[in-house]
């Protein structure tokens, strides 16, 4: 069991040395220090789980202590302690981060139960923010915030800039780009993340229905509205709306989200009187917004209020050293899911993922994984292991060959094209391979060291 190192400061050394016997005898590593520099010296070489500290010394007293070590982002318990308190000593170190406060004379028995009342509250404390790390992570877009590519880093440093502010956002992006993760990802590391998160697909209902369900109604507003119902504008109140696919958004219904944007109230349907709301606005689109403007089928004023902030998703293909990281992740999850063992991943899986156009983005990719995963056996995933119709040629063609300047380079890309679909085809059997491409074995390991490929199955012979 990790011993807990407890700090006693007291300019009294037979106070010191008192405190040293009776928290030695219940197990804790204590530490001595005569006034607060000393103890601020000794702080900084050995991390501390707990300070008892006396109020008033020499040099440096313990509420300069206090305020010393309370801004720093490691910081131990304090229990301040003194013959000269009052109620007003107390609440002053209380606010300035103390735990607790003591008096003196004290029992023995009063400091041992407020050191172990001490320490559980901050074992509770490490739980529930334990807790909450791992409740964020299963909300937020852990998805898409994995990768390390340049598009990756410049996205998180803009979301985490982003979250601090009310202004609302606008996500741009392809289908699948994963819009609502990076909406929930800045809501849950914003000050409203203890509030409500209320998403809505403004292309899923009908614009009768989104109006009342945005800004609510009154019982009998219409016929089947027998009860008062709150708009989820207001569900939200505190926390963020997020209105994904924007674009589609009514006429009718940009006006009335235009004036709470202007005024942060809002009126139910069937009602007169106006209620306050406060609420992020986040918003997502991957249609061209500009040109909606210019169509006359979207607001150019609401189009602004909106596009405060614009945050650009950037689609899987313009991230492609991601793709192994994004799936090594999703193998993960879904084997846990699915109670299947650890799986390893052969290197000839990557490149065949790497090189499809993945016109889906992260959400089919997602899907992939998820089948070939549910479908595996064993703990390894080969080509072989593949489906074929997961990665028809015909759909590749225009993808790989589209950035090929030269008859050459041409010549390369489909080369190392078909090498792969062979690769594909044979379960990673090199003599296979080459049979079926025509070529001799020595030809065709000679093409995979040229262009990278993947180290395929078998290691020796005729597959090595």
């Amino acid at each position: 069991m990790n011993q807990k190192r407890i700090l006693v400061v007291d300019d009294e050394e037979n106070l010191r040395h008192m405190m040293k016997i009776i928290l030695s005898r219940e197990g804790y590593q204590v530490y001595e220090a005569a006034d607060g520099e000393n103890a601020l010296s000794m702080i900084r070489s050995t991390p501390m789980d707990l300070i008892l500290c006396d109020v008033r010394m020499p040099r440096m007293d313990g509420m300069t202590l206090l305020e010393t070590i309370a801004p720093k982002n490691y910081r131990p318990i304090v229990i301040m302690m003194s013959a000269y308190g009052t109620i007003e000593t107390a609440v002053t170190a209380m606010k300035m981060g103390a735990y607790d406060y003591v008096s003196k004379p004290f029992q023995s028995d009063e400091v041992l139960l407020t050191i172990k009342k001490a320490f559980e509250h901050q074992s509770l404390k490490d739980e529930n923010e334990q807790l909450r790390k791992q409740l964020t992570e299963t909300r937020s877009g852990v998805d898409l915030m994995i990768g390390d590519s340049p598009p990756m880093r410049r996205l998180r440093a803009l979301i985490e800039r982003v979250s601090q502010y009310d202004s609302t956002v606008l996500i741009t992006g392809e289908s699948g780009t994963g819009k609502e993760l990076a909406a929930r990802e800045i809501h849950l590391r914003s000050p409203r993340r203890d509030n409500s998160f209320v998403p809505i697909n403004c292309a899923a209902l009908p614009e009768s229905l989104l109006e009342s369900e945005l800004f609510g109604f009154k019982k009998g507003a219409f016929t089947d509205a027998r009860a008062d119902k709150k708009g989820l504008l207001e569900e939200a109140n505190g926390g963020t709306l997020f209105l994904d696919e924007i674009g589609d958004l009514p006429i009718s219904i940009q006006v009335k989200l235009l004036r709470f944007l202007q005024d942060g109230k809002i009126r139910r349907l069937g009602e007169t009187t106006e209620r306050e709301v406060n609420v992020r606005i986040i918003t997502a689109t991957n249609q061209d917004l500009k040109k909606a403007v210019d169509e006359k089928r979207f607001r150019n004023d609401l189009f602004f209020r909106l596009n405060v902030i614009q945050i650009h998703l950037p689609p899987l293909r313009e991230r492609r050293e991601d793709i192994p990281s994004l799936v090594d992740h999703f193998a993960r999850r879904f084997s846990k899911k699915y109670e299947k063992p650890a799986i390893r991943i052969e290197p000839e899986v990557y490149d065949l993922f790497m090189s499809y156009p993945w016109k889906g983005n992260i959400r089919e990719l997602e899907n992939v994984v998820e089948r070939v995963i549910l479908l595996s056996e064993g703990e390894t995933l080969s080509a072989a292991n593949l489906p074929e119709d997961l990665f028809p040629a015909e759909n590749r063609w225009g993808e790989f060959m589209k950035d090929a300047a030269t008859l050459r380079e041409a010549k390369r890309k489909l080369e190392r094209e078909m090498i792969q679909q062979a690769l594909l085809r044979t379960g990673g059997d090199k003599r296979k391979a080459s049979e079926s491409l025509g070529i001799t074995l020595r030809a065709l390991q000679y093409k995979i060291k040229e262009y990278q490929i993947g180290k395929m199955t078998g290691e020796g012979g005729e597959n090595g």
